[in-house]
Formats: C-alpha cells, structure tokens, sequence
C-alpha cells in the first residue's frame, strides 16, 4: 500500500504539471488521499508513532486539494 501511496503522489506531479490539466490532479489526489488515510491505518495497526507521523502528510495533502481545487475553478 506505501508503494502506491508513492506512485500516486508522483503521478499527481505528472498530471498536474507534466499534462497541465488541474482537474486529472484533482481526482488523483482525491485517490491518494484516500490511500493515505488507508496507510495512517494500517502504519497505526504496527506502530502507534509510524501512524501519527503520516498525520502531517495528510494534512498537507488535504491544503494541496483545496490548492489543486482552487486552481481547477480559477482556469476552467
């Protein structure tokens, strides 16, 4: 599952930036939120602290989809 948490945020940039298309970014990191909060599950199920520690990264993402949002209804 951490494998594809790190494909999906590298294909958030390719989308994003590589194919300038701000709303394929948008229902990507929708997905990777998802599997990030997945992931906070299950690191929590091993370890406590492995859990809380992807707590920031969610966080972060969660801006980068108001950002990604934001950016979508600005140019469409």
């Amino acid at each position: 599952m951490f494998s594809i948490q790190l494909f999906l945020n590298f294909l958030w940039s390719v989308l994003f930036f590589g194919l300038r298309s701000p709303f394929y970014g948008l229902v990507e990191i929708v997905v990777l939120w998802m599997v990030i909060l997945v992931n906070i599950w299950l690191f929590y199920r091993i370890s406590r602290t492995a859990g809380l520690l992807l707590v920031p990264y969610i966080l972060w993402v969660s801006f980068a989809i108001v950002l990604n949002y934001t950016i979508w209804i600005l140019n469409g």
